[in-house]
């Protein structure tokens, strides 16, 4: 089947290569070389990167408006697949393959439409996860399923994780649906269930709150882990938690109290403690919180 693929970040970079292996992929769409880093070097996207080892013209653009439709229309292709782009597609970019557009979607729709559906998943304590295909029409993630496949959520697993593992199995998924359609074997229904959405993460929804339980606050820290990044403010002075742990099997502290015992730095939740592991304090390097707390100097501080 010829296919125009439209990705812009390194989780949608398996689902072009697995793609390319099986199909015809006459385009790329990608968005724009964005500046990266201190000194905001202009950077192509991992997709165009990939698209161009591969030999596959790319059309690079923040907004599908009328000129990029026409590019898009020019390629020829009979569907169009779309994974972690970053734009809306609409009329007519919309029906301008013969097939229209599947998505990729890391979530079990129809619960966590958005666009942080892995985050929200483990944000929420969800046992399971998993990622959908489905038609992309006007609405927010709300077309037919073609496909749909579920993971379990590992206990200790960050949304980084459970993203880079989801964005391996599902390009299997995807392309396996594409060869569905292509052979007509397959038929999309409508999404069932109750509807849950994911927006975009806020450093607000970073921030971690100890006055809840240590279930709640571990989930937090993983979901938001590694990006917005999870942090808090122990005495004035704002931390990055990069790692941390429950600590079931210690006493209860009063959450936000923050104590250590030889190498270990816990600090209080509603419930058991958190062990701190690996922390970054403003202004300086990532460090082991035993570091950070021997430097420290304190016997005792509060995080808020």
């Amino acid at each position: 089947m010829r296919v125009v693929f439209a990705g812009t970040p390194a989780v949608a970079v398996p689902s072009l290569q697995t793609l390319v292996a099986r199909h015809e992929v006459v385009g790329v769409v990608t968005r724009l070389d964005a500046p990266i880093g201190r000194k905001r070097v202009l950077t192509p996207s991992p997709v165009a990167v990939a698209a161009a080892e591969a030999g596959i013209p790319v059309i690079k653009a923040n907004r599908l408006d009328d000129d990029v439709t026409a590019q898009i229309a020019a390629l020829d292709a009979e569907l169009g697949v779309i994974v972690a782009y970053g734009g809306l597609v609409r009329e007519p970019l919309l029906s301008t393959p013969r097939l229209g557009w599947i998505n990729l979607h890391f979530s079990l729709l129809p619960r966590w439409r958005g666009a942080a559906p892995v985050q929200w998943t483990v944000i929420s304590g969800d046992a399971e996860s998993g990622a959908t295909v489905f038609q992309l029409r006007p609405g927010l993630d709300d077309g037919p399923i073609w496909s749909l496949a579920s993971t379990p959520v590992g206990p200790h697993e960050t949304s980084g994780n459970l993203l880079s593992r989801l964005s391996t199995s599902g390009a299997e998924q995807l392309v396996d649906t594409v060869d569905g359609i292509a052979s007509g074997r397959l038929s999309a229904h409508e999404q069932e269930g109750t509807v849950t959405l994911a927006p975009k993460l806020t450093i607000d929804d970073a921030r971690l709150d100890f006055t809840a339980g240590l279930d709640e606050v571990y989930a937090r820290l993983r979901g938001v882990t590694p990006e917005p990044g999870a942090f808090t403010e122990i005495d004035g002075v704002r931390v990055k938690v990069l790692d941390a742990s429950p600590a079931r099997d210690r006493p209860r502290l009063d959450p936000g109290v923050v104590v250590a015992e030889g190498r270990h730095v816990y600090v209080g939740t509603a419930g058991s403690p958190l062990e701190l592991l690996t922390v970054h304090p403003a202004g300086k390097k990532p460090m082991a919180a035993a570091d950070w707390w021997r430097g420290s100097g304190a016997e005792r501080m509060v995080a808020r």
